[in-house]
């Protein structure tokens, strides 16, 4: 039997992808009888992939079932047994597709991979290109990997999973895309755009039913890189790596970095393009989410008038990603549209309550499922100011932080005009309405959170002057956003009243310099006491996990690179385990300083659109 089992598993093409069900799950038992002895066919070389290309446009072209045929996707029926363990500690059965896209949403049907204007698609196949030098893992995330991927943290030590996340393998049965969308850059339509340097390496169906969107990003060029590398960079990718698992942690929807790879491969890279090329190195991220579509996504089809493929686009997303629409309902698109609205009201107001600015907040990286996806020149407030601008490259300011909320009316905006031609009278009347209500919910969202933020309960009419007095204190002081809030968590009501503030809230003594100062806390006190039920020592339980003592500024992510750039990955690791608990104290946070005043040596740190 155990011969039968190995000749079986050697003949894995035919025995899998061409096999009727019941042969492909004869074939997964008999790997399951093999599995020590088994190969590793699972994973593909992208260096052979000009067979794996060939492959596929001679099927693509000429059988129209090969797409169904080779398909290889976690769900119920594949994998049954590999599914019901707990972790998986091999990439042997672990398994990606590209089907649930491809299936239905029609692929260019020009395979070779260079640089065009791309019509009548939504994706096109691009393989990623390997590294030509040494790869090492930087950094992984154990929550990604375990509770997204069901792999145990130990795959990360294999060859196969290095080879994976650096784009040297492909997992057998899924082809790699690139997805083709537009969008607004900076207020004006940009044409085509697209994945550049990123690959879609497959979708993951996890053992709670979720499906998960694989991309590698710095993988190598696509149709849609432009004049670019289809490269991204050490920096660029441990400022990535290490905001989006930030983020979550903060409670704040974005995508999910799994690991974080570098290579020796010599990068170039003018970092604030005033002509100063320089030597970087390559390295990619793998990031997850459940889906990259974005506005743009939706604004590349309509301009080009594929109104056809913009319905089966747009149909598709709702099916799969909005589960409280009804695809068969003749106000599909308004009630998408109403979803959409709602939902990055809450998330820029969100961003607002941390401090975080997206930096280049352009159509093209606004996601349809309203996360935060395309981390770029980012930043967290440091001093209080409504007109932080992260990114150098912004030369109008159009993303400083306090105009985000308008920005994200902007691009719900280009939305609505790129559904448009979807929508009848009636029903762009409502979208339009829609539309309008968007203000009131963002600053509704707005205020609760900075009401938590600020410890206060119930209602009262005052509550938009308070908060609004005490972001004037910070702003006239320029005391630093993050830490004035927490410190008014961690302080009592009665060191408050004295007005005597300790040296250990700095931020507070900061501001308790302004004249206005004690009038404020009079009335903060007050309202206080207005709290039903409440006691100081709940008050400041409920503020501290709210309110974050540690968020990626700046300096902490320089400090990281600039490490990193000598091989010296602690401080990645160190914010990394930080960054998993933003709300706690951590004696390692506060010996670096994570908690302390900017030093002096980073207040004039510059962050571009390169970084």
């Amino acid at each position: 039997m155990l011969q039968g089992a190995r000749q079986t598993v050697l003949n894995f093409p035919s025995a899998f992808l061409g096999g009727n069900r019941t042969q492909r799950i004869e074939f997964l038992f008999c790997c399951l009888i093999w599995r020590l002895q088994l190969p590793p066919l699972l994973l593909w070389g992208v260096t052979c992939h000009a067979v794996v290309g060939s492959l596929w446009r001679s099927s693509f072209q000429g059988n129209a079932n090969f797409l169904h045929l080779s398909r290889n996707r976690s769900n119920p029926e594949q994998g049954y047994c590999e599914r019901g363990a707990r972790l998986v500690s091999s990439l042997d059965f672990w398994t990606l597709s590209s089907e649930n896209l491809i299936a239905v949403l029609p692929t260019d049907p020009v395979k070779e991979n260079y640089v065009r204007k791309v019509k009548n698609c939504v994706f096109s196949v691009a393989f990623p290109t390997p590294f030509q030098s040494r790869v090492r893992l930087v950094a992984v995330s154990k929550e990604v990997l375990e509770d997204i991927l069901d792999l145990d943290l130990s795959v990360s030590e294999t060859d196969d999973f290095i080879q994976l996340v650096s784009g040297g393998k492909i997992v057998f049965g899924s082809i790699p895309l690139a997805h083709r969308y537009g969008g607004h850059q900076f207020g004006i339509w940009a044409d085509q755009l697209g994945d550049g340097r990123a690959h879609l390496i497959g979708i993951y169906m996890n053992r709670q039913g979720e499906k998960w969107e694989l991309q590698l990003k710095g993988s190598g060029k696509t149709p849609y890189s432009r004049n670019g590398d289809g490269r991204a960079i050490l920096r660029s990718s441990v400022r990535e790596f290490l905001c989006s698992e930030a983020l979550h942690y903060l409670g704040i929807p974005t995508s999910r970095a799994a690991s974080l790879v570098v290579s020796d491969d010599v990068v170039w890279r003018d970092q604030f393009y005033n002509g100063n090329l320089a030597k970087e190195r390559g390295a990619v991220v793998l990031r997850v989410a459940k889906s990259w579509f974005r506005i743009g996504s939706l604004e590349i089809l309509t301009h080009y008038g594929e109104l056809d493929l913009l319905r089966m686009l747009l149909d598709f997303i709702i099916q799969e990603y909005f589960p409280l629409v009804d695809v068969k309902e003749p106000n599909r698109y308004v009630d998408f549209f109403s979803i959409v609205v709602f939902e990055t009201a809450q998330l820029i107001a969100l961003w607002m309550s941390v401090g975080f600015a997206h930096g280049v907040c352009n159509t093209d990286n606004f996601s349809l499922l309203s996360i935060t996806i395309d981390y770029g020149p980012f930043g967290f407030m440091e001093a209080y100011n409504p007109d932080f601008v992260p990114n150098t490259s912004d030369d109008e300011r159009r993303y400083k932080i306090g105009n985000q909320a308008n920005i994200g009316m902007f691009n719900l905006n280009k939305l609505l005009q790129a559904i448009n031609p979807l929508l009848n009278p009636r029903q762009k009347q409502l979208a339009t309405q829609i539309l309008k209500e968007y203000p009131v919910l963002y600053y509704t969202r707005f205020r609760e959170l900075f009401k938590a933020k600020l410890g206060l309960l119930g209602k009262n009419e005052g509550d938009d002057d308070l908060i609004a007095f005490l972001l004037h204190l910070m702003e006239k002081t320029e005391a630093d956003f993050t830490m004035t809030f927490r410190q008014l968590s961690e302080i009592t009501q009665s060191q408050l009243q004295e007005l005597v503030i300790p040296q250990e809230f700095w931020a507070l003594k900061m501001i308790s310099k302004h004249r206005l100062f004690p009038a404020w806390v009079s009335q903060y006190l007050s309202r206080l006491k207005s709290n039903i039920s409440d006691s100081d020592s709940e008050r400041r339980k409920r503020m501290t996990a709210v309110n974050p003592r540690y968020v990626l500024k700046n300096w902490m992510a320089e400090s990281a690179v600039q490490k990193a750039e000598r091989n010296d990955f602690s401080e990645v690791h160190l914010l990394q385990q930080v960054l998993r608990h933003p709300f706690q104290k951590h004696s390692a946070a506060e010996r670096a300083g994570y908690s302390s005043p900017t030093p002096s040596w980073a207040r004039d740190l510059r962050v571009s659109c390169s970084s």
